[in-house]
């Protein structure tokens, strides 16, 4: 089946955070929005079918998920990541950001600390600022073209750390790290005790070319200390529905997240996420397949526009997600005015660099899951303003 990723879907008035919250962010109702990373792509049909049948049930009552919510999970990560696992090291949690919480909740105290690899996913950050620990910022190289990680520097902020939040693929910066950055990573953390909390939501959109490694994979020490966060919230544009799962073949380490997730109340988890994240294990492969073609294409387009119509503006070209990390550092804008300008005189809803922290300065964050046309309007608008037309 041809699946269509050109059409246009109004999304207003439907409480989308993405274009319902745009004067509350942006002052300015009408900016394209591309911050967000949700896409603006429909949900493919059959998991919206198999939403519609359970619905019509007439009771949404306690539920509990059976061992065809699990077996579909095992199935794909030994498809996609070669990576075998059991039903019994997959933990639920409510979406890979609280399952962060919940970890640094978990498995360290007020005060210690814990490593993270700006700029970065903020409530990567904010996981571990608003439970009271302390945020060691090991923060990526910036090269030409790519992104690298500060081994030198790592190795000295292991030595009296507790956790290291690993982004895989990397957002924003694009980055699928490879297996010998990641062997090295291990290696750091083995030799000083650090645990990892591996966040992979991202894992299965690696665009053409690259490919995802599982840190957990790598060796069976590395699997020991680490907490690998899944969901099908980014493939499968799912978000709303809060169903993750955290993979833990430490049979310790599970039992203790396992023991925080029932404090909180929350195993239980949401009705329609179990049956539309395992539609989606079951009978996505094709539409996934198709999707990344359609991203590739798209991260192409702007990547071409850009060279061709912005030379000042430097593109880092993502090796997976949805995002582009785009340099405006040459137009000598302070942050303050480059968001004004983008949101007043372009039109275009941006996620600034500096949420991102050390490093974002001068940069935005652009979403490409959107149609072409939309994408096309987009780098007009951000092209006439950076050329003062």
């Amino acid at each position: 089946m041809k699946y269509n990723f050109d059409s246009l879907i109004d999304r207003t008035h439907t409480s989308s955070v993405k274009y319902d919250l745009r004067q509350a962010v942006f002052d300015k109702s009408d900016v394209i929005p591309m911050w967000v990373a949700d896409m603006d792509f429909e949900t493919p049909a059959f998991i919206r079918d198999a939403v519609i049948r359970r619905a019509k049930h007439p009771v949404y009552g306690y539920t509990f998920r059976e061992k065809d919510y699990y077996q579909p999970v095992v199935a794909w990560m030994q498809s996609h990541h070669n990576w075998t696992i059991r039903r019994e090291e997959i933990v639920f949690s409510p979406g890979v950001v609280p399952a962060l919480s919940f970890a640094v909740m978990a498995f360290t105290k007020p005060g210690d600390k814990i490593i993270v690899q700006p700029p970065v996913y903020p409530p990567i950050t904010r996981a571990v600022s608003d439970h009271g620990r302390i945020v060691v910022n090991n923060q990526l190289i910036r090269e030409e073209i790519t992104y690298l990680v500060d081994f030198a520097l790592l190795e000295e902020q292991a030595k009296d750390a507790k956790m290291l939040i690993l982004c895989n693929p990397h957002n924003p910066v694009g980055r699928c790290w490879s297996r010998g950055e990641l062997e090295r990573i291990a290696q750091i953390c083995l030799e000083n005790h650090v645990m990892v909390f591996s966040d992979e939501i991202h894992a299965d959109l690696v665009i053409p070319g690259f490919r995802h490694q599982v840190f957990a994979n790598l060796s069976p020490e590395a699997s020991g200390i680490t907490l690998t966060a899944h969901a099908p919230s980014k493939t499968f544009n799912l978000a709303g529905l809060s169903s993750s799962s955290v993979i833990i073949t430490n049979p310790a380490l599970r039992a203790t997240f396992s023991q925080m997730i029932e404090k909180m109340h929350l195993g239980m988890g949401n009705l329609f996420g179990s049956v539309a994240s395992t539609a989606a294990y079951e009978q996505g492969e094709p539409w996934r397949l198709q999707l990344i073609d359609y991203l590739y294409e798209n991260i192409s387009f702007t990547e071409t526009f850009i060279r061709e119509n912005i030379t000042a503006l430097h593109m880092f070209r993502p090796e997976g997600t949805y995002m582009i990390w785009l340099d405006f550092r040459a137009y000598g804008l302070d942050d303050k005015a480059l968001r004004s300008k983008l949101i007043h005189e372009a039109g275009l809803g941006f996620n600034p660099g500096t949420e991102f922290g050390p490093g974002g300065e001068g940069f935005m964050r652009m979403n490409i899951a959107c149609p072409r046309s939309t994408l096309m309007i987009a780098l007009g608008q951000l092209g006439r303003m950076l050329s003062g037309g």
